[in-house]
């Protein structure tokens, strides 16, 4: 199940490639579509590769293997490899989401929803360790609810089978991320009824990581794929959803053109896309801070140790 595409020709003079393993295909991603799309990229003499990896274990692996030479990630990832000491670390350069991209559903509707609903209640998690199960922990305690003690939190089924289980009558709550939360609605299986990203505050969620080594020897390819970036950063910010929907919907065949524009507006209403590629310390910050408090901070990693700022920088000057 790998998604290809090729911008750009690889045979033209001038022209970089850059092999972008992405951990799974998603609206929440969009402008980096765009930024293929509307030939941001192709303006700055980059021809994309692009692979969907499927999870971020399988992203990180390729990345770390050679297989590809950026990854979209979570920013997570990154501070997992470093405490493994690797001699090589993957650095994050570029912010894509600045929040969580994950929706509360409920099986009922519910018109005047409260967090402190969910206590005694079964809920349907995502995977442990993952950012969105440490988000949604984080989300939980910050309404005063003990994810292990003050509700039946499920997080043993795998992330592809997670709207199916609760389609098939697990749990009364869901942690689900888009277009699936609002095909759900849709077809009335459930409600959408909160959202993790508007709760979860601005953290690098997802972003464009590199290892140091091909770093400092391709800085300048980084920086002109890191401009490519903040254009389409910038096309989204002013675009109208129908816009932005229709420029990525060659990504999402399988997806119609109302859905996508739901995700869209629902995304960039509460502000999930990075308005600029710089990845900020107060971000990393809370990173820590909900990976910690999941139990699954390995070590403290300094901003600068793992973030570069300076591409981010020099583009948005």
């Amino acid at each position: 199940m790998t998604a290809f595409l090729v911008v750009g020709c690889s045979s033209s003079q001038g022209i970089d490639k850059v092999r972008v393993a992405e951990v799974t295909r998603s609206i929440f991603y969009a402008p980096q579509y765009v930024a293929i799309s509307e030939g941001f990229f192709e303006e700055e003499g980059i021809e994309i590769d692009l692979t969907t990896t499927w999870g971020g274990d399988t992203t990180m692996t390729t990345l770390l293997a050679n297989g590809a030479d950026v990854a979209l990630v979570g920013a997570e990832t990154s501070i997992y490899v470093y405490a493994q000491e690797a001699n090589d670390p993957p650095i994050n350069f570029a912010a894509l989401t600045q929040t969580d991209g994950t929706f509360l559903v409920s099986r009922e509707p519910i018109e005047d929803f409260n967090w402190s609903m969910l206590k005694g209640s079964t809920f349907l998690g995502q995977r442990k360790g993952g950012m969105p199960q440490m988000v949604g922990e984080h989300v939980l305690r910050k309404h005063n609810i003990d994810p292990q003690n003050d509700l039946n939190l499920i997080q043993n089924i795998d992330f592809g089978n997670i709207p199916s289980a609760f389609a098939s009558g697990t749990g009364e709550f869901v942690q689900l991320f888009e277009p699936t939360a609002t095909q759900f609605e849709l077809d009335g299986i459930g409600h959408i009824v909160a959202s993790f990203g508007a709760e979860s505050g601005v953290v690098p969620y997802t972003g464009f990581m590199a290892k140091k080594s091909y770093l400092e020897k391709n800085s300048d390819v980084l920086e002109r794929f890191t401009r490519a970036l903040y254009k389409a950063q910038q096309w989204v910010q002013s675009s109208s959803t129908e816009e932005i929907a229709k420029s990525i919907q060659p990504f999402f065949n399988d997806t119609s053109l109302e859905i996508i524009e739901n995700v869209v507006e629902n995304y960039k209403s509460q502000g999930s896309y990075a308005t600029s590629p710089r990845i900020k310390e107060e971000a990393w910050e809370n990173l820590h801070t909900i990976m910690d408090q999941a139990g699954e901070l390995p070590m403290t990693v300094e901003y600068s140790e793992l973030v570069n700022t300076t591409i981010a920088e020099n583009v948005t000057k």
